[in-house]
């Protein structure tokens, strides 16, 4: 493994508190690997064997129930998934796939747990990482629950857009397909919507989105702090 991946990884807060040893030894024990994109790196209904950590590139957190399928998260670096499943040694409840060539660093799950009984500072930082999970949850499902698909859209660009550093031209890292999965609709609604939404100051094409009247935006959008992180 490269020292600057290795960084990034002791950079996490997940990670940034564990003793020298005991980083090491999980580091020693862990595989990077890159793949292609489009490619199922976990199914849900299996148990976990590594814990992901995504260090380049896009992955698509994703579920299938009776021949439907959605869109839960998109993943981007440096951020770790499937965490709940790996610490609880139970079977993932959702799949992963790339969506972009990525480079994934695999620490085997037994190890994870290990290290989680025998480092007071990384069980206290795993504790911290699925509190924020289950209120980044949260947040989401009162986004799906008490907006229609215009304002999730909105919020979304806004979002989007102050991640991308805030200059009001939003690039999409994965076709609109997906972004409709995540949203909650269809890709005929979603285009609908997009539409619509050039009454409050946005305009679309291909993969990428132009805010040309933020404060428009935001009157329809009405972002909170009780939703929009």
């Amino acid at each position: 493994m490269r020292r600057s991946d290795r960084n990034l990884v002791r950079a996490l807060p997940l990670f940034s508190e564990v003793s020298a040893a005991h980083f090491d030894a999980l580091m020693n024990a862990a595989f990077l690997q890159r793949f292609p994109e489009h490619v199922v790196l976990i199914d849900e209904g299996t148990l976990p064997d590594f814990l992901h950590i995504v260090v380049d590139g896009t992955v698509e957190l994703f579920s299938r129930s009776a021949g439907h399928e959605t869109t839960l998260d998109i993943i981007r670096p440096v951020t770790t998934f499937v965490l709940a499943a790996v610490i609880r040694d139970e079977i993932y409840l959702k799949s992963a796939r790339t969506l972009t060539p990525t480079q994934i660093l695999m620490l085997p799950a037994a190890s994870v747990r290990d290290l989680f009984d025998r480092d007071a500072h990384f069980a206290r930082a795993i504790v911290t990482e699925l509190a924020s999970r289950y209120r980044s949850l949260v947040r989401a499902l009162k986004d799906q629950k008490l907006r229609n698909g215009a304002e999730r859209l909105a919020n979304w660009i806004l979002n989007a857009d102050r991640r991308q550093g805030g200059q009001g031209r939003v690039k999409l890292g994965h076709d609109k397909r997906t972004l409709a999965s995540r949203l909650g609709m269809t890709p005929e609604n979603l285009s609908r919507n997009l539409a619509g939404l050039s009454a409050h100051g946005v305009t679309g094409g291909g993969r990428e989105i132009l805010i040309s009247d933020r404060e428009a935006l935001l009157r329809f959008a009405k972002p909170t702090p009780l939703i929009d992180d």
